[in-house]
């Protein structure tokens, strides 16, 4: 019987402490090159992304180390074992962790045809510094019978004084969050942008709290009507094999944001490679490689995330919502709009 998305969570919990444990011992040896070895440092916590790695060893014979944790933590290791480090790739979530990475100066340029060939440029840093793998989109949710959703129809909506006390929302201190408000600053300046913070703030049902599941969970328990949530955490519950889970997704309804002008906001899930590489020429092998059809395929059926390169066939969960429209802005940008993105969430109250 297959298990359920929690069950599935816990058992992903055990085997990533356990694989990091035996990870950051063997790492901590090694510093310098093997041509038969690559060494990743992954903030991403899918078990599907090990399907990737045992695609890309079937392919090319080169053995795929992996040490995961935090982003924040993974950049701080890279920095502090400095020309030594022996990590060549550095995988993460959410274009304010690329740009972290970016702004610590842990990664390197890559110049490579394949990949911005494949990759569009919105979807990578301007000068190589990573590249986007896969897209994911942040959407509205609502419970039908208690919104009306055509008063949702934007993110500008989720501020309308006719919401007051009707929003879940998590956390301004998670990234997704952060690169919504950096897109928000694209799109009207730090004034609008701020105002629209603050309106927002007023219009929550709740403290924030927990992660997107969670606020889809409260959603369809009644304690808000309106609730903002990455698009494969919806998936996710909607395709469970788990009944309840899947209640909760028969219970509540989808709004594709800003269809009419810029599109739905989207976020990368990327990698880059490390200064340091002692593995280079295996790092941008394997860089490469996300960008081919099967790697690609494997994270949209992986983790229910889009592809970035164009074309690819979408798995049937996803296709209720090909042909979404989005926000065509340049991921690079939600990067460095991210310092003013978290300085306007804390002068809004927004915890």
């Amino acid at each position: 019987m297959p298990q359920s998305f929690h069950a599935r969570s816990t058992t992903r919990r055990l085997r990533r402490l356990a694989l990091t444990a035996l990870v950051w011992l063997s790492f901590g040896a090694a510093t310098t090159g093997n041509a038969s070895e690559l060494n990743v440092y992954s903030a991403r916590h899918y078990d599907s992304d090990t399907a990737l790695y045992d695609a890309f060893t079937a392919e090319t014979g080169i053995r795929v180390n992996v040490l995961q944790g935090d982003s924040d933590q993974l950049i701080a290791r890279i920095q502090r074992e400095g020309s030594a480090s022996p990590a060549d790739v550095l995988l993460t979530v959410d274009v304010a962790r690329l740009w972290r990475g970016e702004e610590s100066g842990v990664l390197a340029p890559v110049q490579s045809e394949l990949l911005e060939t494949r990759i569009p440029a919105n979807l990578r840093h301007p000068d190589g510094l990573w590249f986007g793998f896969s897209t994911r989109a942040r959407l509205i949710y609502y419970k039908p019978g208690q919104v009306d959703p055509a008063t949702i129809g934007t993110y500008e909506s989720l501020a309308d004084p006719a919401h007051r006390g009707k929003l879940c929302i998590r956390s301004s201190t998670n990234p997704y969050n952060q690169s919504l408000i950096a897109a928000m600053l694209a799109a009207h300046g730090p004034e609008a942008t701020q105002a629209w913070a603050q309106g927002l703030v007023a219009n929550l049902a709740r403290s924030p709290q927990g992660g997107d599941t969670d606020q889809l969970k409260a959603l369809a328990a009644g304690e808000c009507d309106i609730a903002v949530a990455n698009h494969y955490y919806y998936v996710r519950l909607a395709v469970s094999q788990d009944p309840a889970e899947r209640e909760i997704a028969r219970q509540i309804a989808v709004v594709l944001p800003n269809q009419d002008d810029r599109g739905t906001h989207i976020n990368v899930g990327g990698a880059g490679l490390v200064k340091n590489a002692p593995n280079r020429a295996n790092a941008i092998r394997f860089l490469e490689y996300l960008a081919s059809d099967s790697a690609q395929a494997l994270f949209a059926a992986g983790n229910y995330e889009f592809p970035a390169v164009p074309g690819i066939p979408l798995t049937p969960a996803l296709q209720s919502l090909e042909g979404m429209r989005t926000d065509p802005l340049g991921a690079s940008e939600l990067g460095r709009n991210n310092a003013e993105a978290v300085r306007i969430a804390d002068r809004a109250g927004w915890r």
